[in-house]
């Protein structure tokens, strides 16, 4: 893919362009694994397109201190893995789920904590305003889209847990090490917008 500056109406057509997924049901997820579903939320701001991450904070039982997308389980309630990321997005960083613009769904992808995450990619017009939840979150953060969609920044690492060895994708940006499932589901992201 040529380089192109992406902007709002770039991401558009790409997900327009792309096949659309269907909607996870309760019984399409496999046995075992817990469903859940996240924002990607892409900011459209004046200098260009940027994605919003929050850092969990230290002492959460899953994920403490780690950079992720806002989003969490699905509630039995919940309609759909969209409603679900919404649901989640709003109360953990307070964005009112009005100002989303949902452009489509990323492929599952399977964490090793035994989640079955959706990815819902939206986009996001300021102004808005953020309440997170403290007790959740201890930062949020942006991050260039033209940083994330650059392979060159596209690291592989690997890791020996319980004697098997692991391999995962990072995206250092700045003081932020974004790794595991949230770098995993940025490399699905540009595989979708590079026509991979």
């Amino acid at each position: 893919m040529a380089r192109v500056t992406p902007t709002a109406d770039w991401l558009r057509l790409r997900f327009a362009g792309s096949p659309r997924l269907p909607a996870i049901e309760e019984e399409a997820v496999p046995p075992g694994l817990t469903p859940a579903a996240v924002l990607v939320p892409v900011i459209e701001r004046p200098q260009g397109l940027t994605v919003l991450f929050t850092e969990r904070t230290a002492h959460l039982t899953d994920h403490a201190g780690q950079v992720s997308f806002p989003g969490g389980r699905r509630e039995a309630s919940d309609a759909s893995p969209v409603f679900t990321a919404l649901r989640e997005t709003q109360e953990e960083i307070g964005l009112d789920p009005g100002l989303v613009e949902v452009l489509g769904l990323l492929p599952e992808y399977r964490t090793g904590t035994g989640f079955s995450v959706t990815p819902v990619v939206g986009l996001v017009r300021p102004p808005f305003a953020l309440h997170p939840d403290q007790f959740e979150v201890a930062e949020i953060f942006e991050t260039p889209l033209t940083f994330l969609l650059d392979p060159a920044n596209h690291q592989r690492h690997s890791v020996e847990i319980g004697g098997v060895l692991r391999q995962f994708y990072a995206m250092p940006y700045e003081s932020h090490f974004i790794w595991g499932a949230t770098a995993g589901m940025l490399v699905s992201l540009c595989r979708l917008l590079r026509g991979e």
